[in-house]
């Protein structure tokens, strides 16, 4: 612990040792929010949302007590895209109406892998001259990349799966190498539900097509 006095962040270090290794419980509900999120996501469910503002605050906290300044200013990213996820996805189904997902046209990949691309490398310059990251080129890539893949997730994007199944596999050895054991595990999780979710939300958009094609008067 980084010994601050703070009472939130004692709370944060509070946990368990589990084969050597010290769990935070922190860390520990806070990825079970994570998961939960994940799979409400898969299903198109308005609870996703909530679930993840709760997973948010609890990682937040864990974050800046490991130190990971990159990963808790994600945390703050993350609950502001949940806050905007929350309202598009409200709007969208509205009456009951289940929710219109899409793949991303060509202009929309361009403009996510711009974002991608930019705001990585304003992001790992940024850790590189402050010091706030002991990686900052990875760390900057979760940072954006979660912001991005959430913004496209409000959107009803499938590609917001791809971005975090990218995301995932650089987070993996990150969050091990921190120390931060559960998120490590966690993220390898994370890589398979995003790759069933991607094809959850293909088939629901495929189908939707489908039907929707059928459905269309034939040419006179």
């Amino acid at each position: 612990m980084n010994g601050s006095g703070v009472w939130w962040l004692e709370w944060a270090y509070a946990g368990f040792t589990l084969f050597g290794e010290h769990v935070r419980w922190a860390d520990l509900l806070g990825n079970a929010a994570a998961l939960a999120t994940v799979a409400l996501a898969i299903r198109r469910t308005i609870w996703t949302w909530p679930v993840q503002l709760t997973g948010t605050a609890l990682l937040f906290a864990v974050s800046v007590d490991a130190s990971l300044v990159g990963n808790a200013l994600k945390q703050v990213i993350v609950a502001a895209l949940a806050g905007y996820g929350w309202y598009r996805w409200s709007r969208g189904m509205r009456g009951g109406t289940d929710l219109p997902v899409r793949p991303a046209t060509l202009a929309e990949r361009g403009m996510l892998a711009a974002a991608m691309v930019v705001g990585t490398t304003a992001v790992a310059l940024f850790f590189t001259h402050t010091g706030w990251s002991w990686a900052p080129w990875l760390d900057a890539f979760i940072f954006v990349g979660s912001a991005v893949a959430m913004f496209a997730q409000s959107r009803g994007l499938v590609d917001f799966w791809v971005v975090w199944i990218i995301v995932d596999l650089v987070g993996i050895p990150v969050t091990l190498m921190s120390g931060l054991w559960v998120s490590g595990i966690v993220y390898g999780f994370f890589f398979v539900l995003a790759v069933t979710g991607f094809r959850n939300w293909m088939r629901h958009y495929r189908s939707h097509r489908d039907g929707d094609a059928r459905r269309e008067p034939l040419p006179a």
